[in-house]
């Protein structure tokens, strides 16, 4: 009995020394609307989501912006599917109220199918930018429509840009390449 008894009393001494590691932690204030803390924790799961998706592809480019609880979606992308689970992702995270999506499906086009084969091979077999083809979704996306290139993404260097943007306009049959590649370290 004693043992028992002794057993209790241990366990409720265990359980008076954690209220007061627990309290704190639902005494911490709720996240206020429109505030920085809800936006970077719904930018952080909106990015992870986007990049998740399973036909995301390099020659898809989605972008979004999240103000308050409120996420807009932009780019451009070849399937229409991408367009509807991207914006079902991002309905469902937690917090998230409501979903603005403005991402454009590119016309299909054979011609376009092949520039941009034609551009991933040119980027991406450059020496100086294979590195970049090493991730799930490498950070160089191209995006063709009507034989107009857009490069969107990020590189490391000013010279990864250069080349990625000269290797762009060498692709024959594109009317012309806008590089809007941004530079990471600046230099």
């Amino acid at each position: 009995m004693r043992n028992s008894e002794s057993a209790l009393v241990l366990a409720a001494l265990f359980l008076v020394s954690l209220c007061p590691l627990v309290a704190p932690a639902q005494q911490q204030a709720p996240a206020v609307r429109g505030g920085t803390q809800p936006n970077t924790a719904i930018s952080r799961e909106v990015r992870h989501e986007l990049v998740m998706l399973p036909w995301y592809s390099v020659f898809d480019n989605l972008a979004y912006s999240v103000n308050g609880y409120r996420v807009t979606l932009v780019g451009q992308v070849v399937r229409p599917s991408l367009k509807s689970d991207a914006e079902a992702a991002v309905k469902s995270i937690e917090g998230v109220e409501s979903v603005d999506n403005q991402i454009e499906v590119l016309p299909p086009s054979p011609n376009d199918d092949q520039i941009r084969r034609a551009e991933f091979r040119a980027i991406y077999s450059q020496p100086s930018l294979q590195r970049y083809a090493e991730g799930a979704v490498p950070p160089i996306h191209i995006v063709v429509k009507n034989g107009h290139v857009t490069l969107e993404g990020a590189v490391a260097t000013e010279a990864d840009k250069d080349v990625a943007n000269i290797q762009a306009n060498g692709v024959p049959g594109v009317f012309s390449v806008t590089n809007n590649l941004v530079v990471t370290n600046g230099k």
